[in-house]
């Protein structure tokens, strides 16, 4: 009898030690992005066959304790190498006097997360609403997760598809091909991104 009672208490205290320990991780797994680190960017082709490469520099964002993931990306910080264009962009496509942010929201399986040990790379399919011009729509994204000692870094695996039409941009794009003096200004895009986030406590 005092051998069956000494391993049920020893059972006991392993299951609250390993609810304990699993419970702070959790607890403990939310993260903050590293702007410095991360990156953000998409093409667009204009002229039919002339396609250029563009970034956002600021963005912030974080991964909740239950999952939840918003990343804000600061419209005005759109860097496209060309000075003129950048203001052209902040003005007439995002209008940034009345738009100043998008934002990237969506849901990630925390424990997943909390689990994985550092250097652990995890592929996961991901939905996403993007809220941008006043305009929402659903995005579904494919992403690698590499497990870092303080975080986390999550790529694009191919890049996302964003149209003028469900970002409400249609008018912005038709007025920067006028303005330009073009022929055509693509109203598809591809995005990619790379966002580190580091584990809080």
């Amino acid at each position: 009898m005092a051998i069956k009672s000494l391993v049920k208490i020893s059972v006991t205290i392993f299951s609250i030690l390993f609810s304990t320990l699993f419970t702070l991780n959790t607890a403990q797994a939310h993260w903050s992005l590293d702007n410095e680190a991360s990156e953000l960017s998409f093409v667009t082709v204009k002229a039919e066959h002339v396609a250029e490469v563009h970034t956002f520099e600021m963005l912030s964002g974080t991964i909740g304790d239950s999952g939840d993931v918003e990343i804000t990306i600061e419209l005005a910080s759109v860097n496209t190498m060309i000075p003129i264009r950048n203001e052209r962009m902040q003005a007439m496509l995002f209008e940034t006097n009345l738009f100043p942010v998008a934002t990237v929201t969506g849901n990630v399986d925390i424990e997943a997360l909390a689990a994985l040990e550092a250097g652990t790379i995890k592929t996961m399919q991901v939905q996403l609403e993007l809220s941008l011009h006043g305009s929402s729509s659903s995005l579904t994204t494919d992403l690698m997760v590499v497990r870092t000692g303080h975080g986390l870094v999550a790529s694009t695996l191919k890049p996302v598809i964003v149209t003028a039409e469900s970002a409400g941009l249609v008018a912005g794009v038709e007025a920067l091909r006028e303005v330009a003096g073009l022929p055509s200004i693509s109203r598809a895009v591809p995005v990619s991104f790379t966002v580190v986030f580091e584990q809080g406590h």
